[in-house]
């Protein structure tokens, strides 16, 4: 990966009043906190036209590697990490060629190039954090194997912090770190392993910040997706593919929608039984054949698209009204569907949510436990009362799974319609049936 794979306006513009500046190498010397021979090579390209640098580079690229990792080891001031910083991402800029250098430091010293690069990402110092984590980047996904995977999960550790705060500076460069780290594949288990990112991805999609970062996000998730584990559990865990339908209905920008359909096929080829009944309820199907009677520059579009209508159709050509709530209990979206409020449903489908030993009856007790939606919790609610109502001895095996304790819970829920609908189960879990004598 290239330095300049990673575009910031503020890291640019900070970049260049840092060459301006002074920094008093002399004083440093006679405090003996570099040497002579140190001093002499931090002068020779320091404020120094960038061909007589480049030339130095190709003789010495190495000792000049060393010398600014060392130096940084031993720095702590700001505008002196500052310098550093920016000297070796300029070392780097457009010469990928000299990246192996930095990585070769650690022949020298095992702390290079990580330790100090590292520590400086601890500091208060926005630009040092953010030129630290650029560089970071580069060489780590420049590594042909990661040994160092606790070095690997610091750094992303500080992402993750950096993604979900205030300033859009730090969030925009994390984003971007993100997208180039997850090219790689042991990155993506490691990302999975610290959730905020993940749900922090989706905070940016839903506040929807613009064309760019819906892109830059979309692509970070596409990019876990080629990982068969992650693309079992993404959706589960973070709901991604509601969210990303909306993202790509109300995308102006062709490439957003292009990289969110090459994540949906993703989805569908690692994990289909995963993500289906969740794009069967999320109506990703007349999504898109809506996108496939569009026109498109770019052809895989339309590649995707048609790979994706194809499934989804033969799934949903193969659905009873059964299957289409059992996909619904599946995805943990639930909402007002005919079926929900259907006495001839519950009549003919009560029973069958005890088979498999209880597969779909535990399913629906999931959603009143995990999920945060109003609708789907009142929806729930309701079909709990719907099942004991037409299999009176399933009170039974909802008592036992904790579904009556849960609706009896959401009997004080905030919002109006989850109370009255658990109030409405609570007494068809109650009730006692007439008894013939």
């Amino acid at each position: 990966m290239s330095v300049s794979l990673l575009s910031s306006t503020y890291l640019d513009k900070n970049s260049q009043t840092v060459r301006a500046k002074v920094v008093s190498w002399e004083n440093y010397q006679r405090a003996t906190l570099i040497t002579p021979e140190e001093l002499a090579s931090i002068k020779k390209v320091d404020h120094q036209p960038r061909a007589r640098v480049d030339s130095l580079y190709l003789s010495n690229g190495g000792e000049y590697a060393l010398l600014y990792l060392r130096l940084l080891k031993k720095f702590s001031r700001g505008e002196t990490m500052q310098c550093l910083l920016v000297l070796i991402a300029d070392a780097l800029q457009d010469h990928d060629e000299r990246i192996p250098l930095f990585l070769k430091a650690r022949e020298v010293d095992p702390d290079l190039p990580y330790e100090p690069l590292l520590r400086a990402l601890q500091t208060e110092d926005e630009f040092v954090q953010l030129k630290t984590a650029q560089i970071l980047t580069v060489l780590l996904s420049s590594e042909r194997t990661h040994t160092n995977a606790a070095q690997l999960q610091s750094f992303l550790g500080v992402l993750s912090d950096l993604i979900k705060g205030p300033s859009p500076n730090k969030r925009d460069v994390a984003v971007q770190c993100l997208e180039s780290l997850l090219a790689l594949p042991d990155c993506r288990q490691e990302v999975m392993r610290i959730p905020n990112i993940i749900s922090s991805f989706m905070d940016i999609l839903k506040e929807n910040l613009g064309p760019q970062m819906n892109y830059q996000v979309s692509v970070c998730l596409w990019l876990l997706s080629f990982e068969q584990n992650i693309a079992e559990h993404l959706n589960k865990k973070y709901d991604i593919i509601p969210t990303l339908v909306e993202v790509a209905q109300n995308a102006m920008k062709e490439k957003v929608i292009r990289v969110i359909v090459a994540t949906f096929r993703n989805l569908v080829t690692k994990a289909p039984k995963e993500n289906l009944p969740a794009m069967l309820v999320s109506q990703v199907l007349p999504f898109v054949k809506n996108l496939a009677s569009r026109k498109w520059s770019d052809e895989d579009i339309l590649e995707d698209v048609q790979f994706l209508k194809d499934e989804l159709n033969a799934r949903f050509q193969s659905l009873t009204t059964y299957d289409e709530y059992t996909s619904e209990l599946a995805s943990g979206h639930l909402s007002w569907t005919p079926v929900h409020e259907s006495d001839d449903f519950w009549k003919e489908n009560a029973t069958k949510l005890n088979d498999k030993n209880y597969e779909q009856l535990k399913n629906l007790i999931a959603v009143l436990n995990d999920s945060t939606d109003a609708t789907a919790l009142a929806v729930a609610a309701y079909d709990i009362g719907q099942y004991v109502k037409h299999y009176d001895r399933g009170k039974k095996h909802v008592a036992e799974l904790g579904g009556k304790a849960r609706v009896m819970e959401l009997m004080t829920h905030p919002n109006s319609d989850v109370r009255y609908r658990a109030l409405l189960s609570v007494q068809q879990l109650v009730s006692q049936p007439w008894l013939s004598v």
